[in-house]
């Protein structure tokens, strides 16, 4: 079976999804909000990215978060960590234009799983997803997730969304991207009311038309030409 592109990524309320871990992982443009998501040490979201680990077959990365990776995950040795195990063991991708090949070599006791993504990305990409496997999976990205979103080439969002906002950062969603409906696989809200959802895509974006939306009103029994009660209530 071919291998499923799928992104995992951790976000806020308003989207963002830049340097949730600690102040120093991207402090790229400015951005001061870093390790946000240490204020919700919830125990489900952990459990739920171990699960996750276990359907990796192999991990795309852009060279932001390839640096953020290598920095870290290569001293995690405990073989009783899945996450680690996974991550260190198993092919990573890089893509980058600014990279050498000697730059994109992983640290540790696996040098060789590394390889570096250059030229058309597109590409390179759909021949990974052609490869047999169980997920090609992303992490963070951001900019990566961009040109992958605005081709069609996600099968499926894993988004664990904390409940605050930023206002700034680097998002998730962004303009120049397809709009398309998603189709909920899995919906879960943990004690701490972080909301982890799984969607996959469910082709475009279905509009009513105005007749459709007065048939819609008619069948609710709502009267279009009634007061506004919700604008009445802030006349004094």
């Amino acid at each position: 079976m071919d291998m499923k592109l799928t992104v995992q990524t951790f976000l806020t309320l308003d989207g963002v999804m830049q340097a949730p871990s600690g102040p120093e992982e991207d402090p790229s443009n400015t951005f001061t909000h870093g390790g946000w998501q240490a204020a919700f040490p919830d125990p489900a979201v952990g459990e739920f990215v171990t699960e996750l680990s276990s359907h990796a077959s192999a991990f795309l990365f852009g060279r932001r978060t390839f640096g953020i990776f290598r920095g870290y995950w290569p001293d995690q040795t405990d073989p009783a960590n899945p996450i680690a195990t996974a991550i260190n063991s198993l092919p990573k991708y890089v893509v980058s234009s600014s990279l050498s090949e000697a730059d994109a070599t992983w640290r540790g006791e696996h040098p060789d799983t590394a390889r570096l993504v250059t030229g058309d990305v597109v590409a390179a990409v759909q021949a990974l997803k052609d490869e047999p496997g169980d997920e090609l999976q992303i992490w963070g990205s951001s900019l990566l997730l961009r040109t992958l979103l605005q081709h069609e080439l996600v099968d499926r969002f894993r988004l664990m969304t904390f409940p605050l906002v930023l206002s700034s950062g680097r998002r998730l969603f962004n303009d120049g991207i397809l709009p398309a409906t998603m189709r909920p696989a899995g919906l879960t809200v943990t004690d701490l009311g972080i909301v982890i959802g799984t969607y996959e895509p469910a082709g475009p974006v279905r509009r009513r038309s105005a007749a459709h939306a007065g048939a819609a009103e008619r069948d609710l029994g709502i009267n279009r030409h009634a007061p506004d009660l919700r604008r009445l209530s802030v006349i004094r």
